[in-house]
């Protein structure tokens, strides 16, 4: 009697490919780059984007976002450190450096963490705004607790605004407003009635504008 032996082929590739990627993301860097904007504008954000992921084909490196501000154009980026300065040569045709900041986790005090958060609200790097705040919301309870949410929502929507989702950013404007409905007075120099009134103007006219802490 003969007995039958099947043999079953096992394409291990896609599984060694998805390994590789894996290892790959885990040993490269995330950061904010900024570039200089010369007269680019939020609706430019998803043209610069696409252009940026161009430019840099080849290259092990993830572009996830990229946001306009009247000073920078903001891309948050995945690459290994040692190849941050071919990642910024490669994207001079969009602009020149300004300055690039890594990413990391860090145990900071809340205090610090909001006068960071003012320092990016106020320097239209939003997104950097609210995660620090974020950090400092979670230091936090009760009324002070539900205050920040609100002041981290504002700068939410402004990251919203960067990248021309203009709709969104007001629909988050509005949560923001019923966080800080009941808040009033000066809150580390933030003047919190000043932020309700900007809120109220754009969410009336429906136009969205930048301001400073």
């Amino acid at each position: 009697m003969f007995q039958i032996l099947r043999v079953f082929h096992i394409n291990l590739q896609p599984n060694i490919n998805k390994f590789m990627k894996s290892l790959q993301k885990k040993i490269m860097d995330r950061f904010m780059v900024h570039l200089k904007n010369s007269d680019y504008t939020p609706k430019d954000a998803k043209t610069i984007h696409s252009n940026s992921r161009d430019l840099t084909y080849g290259m092990t490196v993830t572009i996830r976002d990229c946001r306009v501000s009247s000073k920078f154009i903001e891309l948050d980026v995945t690459v290994h450190k040692n190849n941050l300065e071919l990642l910024v040569e490669k994207l001079v045709s969009i602009g020149q450096i300004d300055h690039s900041r890594h990413i990391v986790e860090e145990e900071i005090e809340k205090n610090q963490l909001i006068k960071d958060g003012i320092f990016y609200f106020n320097n239209e790097r939003f997104w950097e705004c609210h995660e620090a705040l974020e950090g400092a919301w979670k230091q936090c309870t009760g009324d002070e607790k539900e205050l920040i949410q609100g002041l981290i929502l504002v700068a939410a929507a402004l990251v919203h605004y960067q990248k021309y989702e203009n709709v969104v950013c007001l629909s988050v404007l509005g949560r923001a407003l019923k966080k800080l409905h009941n808040k009033s007075g000066e809150y580390y120099k933030i003047n919190v009635d000043r932020v309700k009134q900007k809120i109220i103007e754009m969410l009336d006219k429906k136009e969205i504008f930048t301001f400073t802490f």
